[in-house]
């Protein structure tokens, strides 16, 4: 009998399998489908202070084994998702979610992060690091170790929950804003977020996009992902919970190897709604596969 359990600061997950946000809604859809409690959590969708329609349509591009999306954060605000949409995920899931925060401000991150730390429901603030700074050019916090540490401090100072910060990938050396988060107080590190990308229509001799460019992810960028984490987690002494193109159980542990605690699939999600499931219920043969007993011993097992 093999044990998928693994624990993110102080929380036991049955499995490290957690959908990533922006490809799971807020759960409630992917349950008419399934039980998503067989599920690790799940990191709901970007919230932001106040609602956004988001960018304009369209919005997505298809490429080879990826897909580009430019959605832009469309969620209703934090207020309509503490009243509305976390009830309707309570009749449905009983593990603690994971809250995917955004902000354009530090003063934007704190009011959102200080309002969703209330919620019984949250487990783990999960705080998107790559929105354009509004103050500082618009250049995203995740690009400086200097702006990563400054939400981090101050969204750690209005908090009581395990704080994770997203990393972009979009930098030179991801390494330095992960230790200058762990510096500032993170519990832990989500990486990475997706990179950048575009397609332009031959008929049209124009972006797919409309906002031109957009985020890119996918099996395509499973080796960036895998790269990163396995540099971060010698950065680093906190937990890091991967993603990047991951779409099987074998990915899963390849992630794990390189320094995850835990993993997020993403666009999987997008391609196959049951993706999750699919991963969780492979997971233990893949396991016995590779003659592994104990998720949790095998942590960083390549380094």
């Amino acid at each position: 009998m093999v044990n998928t359990s693994v624990e993110l600061s102080g929380i036991t997950l049955s499995n490290p399998v957690i959908p990533a946000s922006g490809t799971f809604g807020f759960g409630y859809e992917f349950a008419e489908l399934y039980d998503i409690n067989k599920l690790g959590t799940f990191s709901f969708k970007g919230t932001t202070k106040e609602p956004r329609f988001g960018n304009p349509t369209p919005r997505i591009a298809e490429c080879t084994a990826g897909m580009i999306n430019s959605v832009g954060l469309q969620n209703p605000g934090v207020e309509k998702v503490i009243s509305e949409e976390l009830p309707k995920l309570k009749k449905c899931f009983n593990k603690p979610v994971i809250a995917n925060i955004s902000g354009f401000s530090v003063d934007e991150y704190v009011y959102t992060c200080e309002k969703i730390d209330k919620e019984e429901q949250v487990g783990i603030i999960e705080v998107n690091i790559s929105c354009p700074n509004v103050h500082g050019g618009g250049m995203s916090f995740g690009t400086s170790a200097k702006s990563a540490a400054e939400v981090t401090k101050a969204v750690k100072a209005v908090t009581t929950k395990p704080v994770y910060i997203k990393l972009s990938p979009n930098v030179t050396d991801i390494t330095e804003i992960a230790k200058a988060c762990e510096d500032a107080g993170a519990d832990g590190i989500s990486m990475i977020n997706t990179l950048m990308g575009m397609r332009i229509d031959l008929k049209t001799k124009k972006p797919v996009v409309a906002n031109k460019s957009g985020g890119f992810s996918g099996p395509a960028i499973f080796p960036v992902a895998v790269s990163m984490v396995y540099r971060t987690f010698e950065a680093v002494k906190i937990p890091i919970i991967g993603m990047g193109g991951v779409s099987t159980a074998e990915n899963v542990i390849e992630m794990m190897l390189a320094g995850a605690t835990a993993v997020q699939v993403g666009a999987a999600n997008l391609a196959d709604p049951y993706a999750g499931l699919k991963i969780v219920e492979a997971l233990p043969e893949a396991m016995e596969k590779y003659g592994i007993k104990n998720l949790k011993d095998i942590i960083g097992g390549a380094h």
